[in-house]
């Protein structure tokens, strides 16, 4: 792969996957709690792939995160052991 670099003050780079897993993390969050509350508000119909939304999004979400953390980890401490 590519060597690791860091910014001027020593930190590491923000890499486009960390920021596409953080944003789909959290875009998928938003949705999930969005379809909650139309299916709260408005209750009439089945709405099937607004209920899998609702029920399995923040379940993905968290492993989104999850995958992001490990990946932060794993990188960090690669670029401490260099």
């Amino acid at each position: 792969m590519g060597t690791m670099s860091n910014n001027d003050d020593g930190a590491p780079v923000v890499r486009r996957i960390d920021r596409i897993l953080a944003f789909a993390s959290l875009g998928l969050l938003l949705i999930s709690v969005a379809c909650f509350f139309a299916t709260m508000i408005i209750g009439e119909g089945v709405w099937p792939i607004v209920i899998i939304v609702q029920a399995y999004g923040p379940i993905v979400a968290f492993l989104l995160l999850l995958v992001l953390l490990v990946m932060s980890f794993a990188r960090r401490g690669r670029a401490h052991k260099q």
